[in-house]
């Protein structure tokens, strides 16, 4: 069997597309920094993935693209980057230690270095929102020169997927599929929020994930939270189950959550789950391209006015999917825009609060000129069998 990756050609094309923008922007060096929590920009613009340190992608009008990465990193860079040109510096060392750590061996290079082979006029950059304030003095102390914030050209570049990324997005949730089929079956009276997790989270490993991003299970009462991580709360006969699992393949995230009962339900969490069915089921219609986003927004949330629930409804139902669990575009009620052919998006149709407790539905399609393909054959069906039946 041959797994779905990105081809470097596929990364070639993307450096050519960062030139582009760079143009647009007047920028003639861009800088995409990532790491652990926030490895997406990096991911898309290298395939590098820092495992507690930073990376540093530099791209330059002038000169082959080189990665900058810590001395603990360097050689997994080496592995997975296709930049070739790989340096080591201080600036990208551990996130979450103030010490500086010594590294005997290491072979360094420094920002202003850098900054000086290239003699940049005007720098572009992406990841601006989430580093430091001493990395970002660093930065503008090296180079000398203006900033430009260029995360909007990345959200703008990362929208509409390739063949290539809906593949992997299609395995990432045929492997959260298989990890979710094996939740249900362990969950049963008797065993814990953490145990199910496990299962769920070896399984997808086995299948071949590179990562779990989170794993959300709760049970019973413990689904009034909104986002809760699996404990060792004990699940009880006639508990309604929240869990939803992110899995990581290749780069790319696929979620999937739906809600389901252990034992004899009570009518109210029935009528939970029920009601989450079929708001979603209404509102698939508005997922094709040329529609407006809002239409699917506002048909979810009339559903659950019209039956007097809108109390309950906390956060707008769509977002889209790729290289973070949640990205652009995440419309609400007033989103003009409208949906494009080669978009990703994950419903995330949710009721908190309600008698019967909370839950809701996450899984992802891509959008296409007739209307949308679901990435999750095993969301579909668990839907299909529940409308049918209830």
């Amino acid at each position: 069997m041959v797994r779905p990756c990105i081809p470097q050609s596929e990364f070639m094309g993307r450096f050519g597309r960062f030139q582009d923008e760079m143009r647009l922007c007047g920028v003639d060096t861009l800088m995409v920094i990532g790491d652990e929590y926030r490895k997406e920009n990096i991911r898309y613009a290298c395939n590098y993935w820092p495992l507690f340190e930073r990376g540093i992608a530099i791209f330059d009008e002038g000169h082959d693209p080189m990665l900058l990465a810590a001395p603990e990193g360097e050689l997994t860079a080496h592995e997975m980057s296709v930049i070739k040109d790989i340096r080591v510096t201080k600036e990208c060392a551990a996130v979450t230690v103030p010490e500086e750590i010594d590294y005997p061996l290491a072979q360094y290079t420094t920002l202003k270095k850098v900054a000086a082979e290239l003699r940049t006029k005007r720098l572009g950059l992406v990841g601006i929102d989430v580093i430091p304030v001493g990395l970002h003095r660093i930065i503008s102390e090296s180079f000398g020169v203006e900033i430009v914030d260029m995360n909007p050209s990345f959200q703008r570049l990362r929208l509409r997927k390739s063949a290539n990324e809906i593949a992997c997005l299609k395995e990432a949730a045929r492997l959260a599929d298989l990890a979710f089929k094996a939740l249900r079956e362990a969950t049963e009276p008797g065993v814990t929020e953490l145990h199910i997790a496990g299962v769920a989270e070896g399984e997808a490993r086995k299948a071949g994930a590179e990562a779990i991003i989170f794993s959300v299970v709760a049970s019973g009462a413990r689904t009034n939270t909104i986002i809760p991580r699996p404990t060792s709360k004990v699940i009880e006969d006639g508990d309604m189950v929240m869990a939803s699992l992110a899995v990581q393949y290749e780069g790319y995230v696929a979620t999937v959550e739906i809600p389901f009962a252990v034992g004899d339900a009570s009518a109210a969490t029935v009528k939970v789950i029920d009601t989450l069915m079929r708001a979603e089921a209404g509102a698939l219609r508005h997922l094709r391209a040329g529609e407006r986003m809002n239409g699917f927004v506002l048909a979810v949330r009339d559903y659950f006015r019209e039956r007097g629930l809108g109390k309950y409804d906390v956060y707008p139902p769509l977002h889209g999917c790729g290289c973070s669990e949640a990205e652009s575009p995440y419309p609400d009620d007033a989103t003009e825009a409208v949906f494009e052919a080669g978009m990703t998006v994950n419903t995330d149709i949710s009721l908190f609060g309600m008698e019967g407790g909370s839950n809701r539905i996450e899984e992802g399609f891509v959008i296409t000129e007739g209307g949308s393909e679901p990435m999750s054959p095993m969301v579909r069906e668990y839907c299909a069998e529940w409308l049918a039946s209830h």
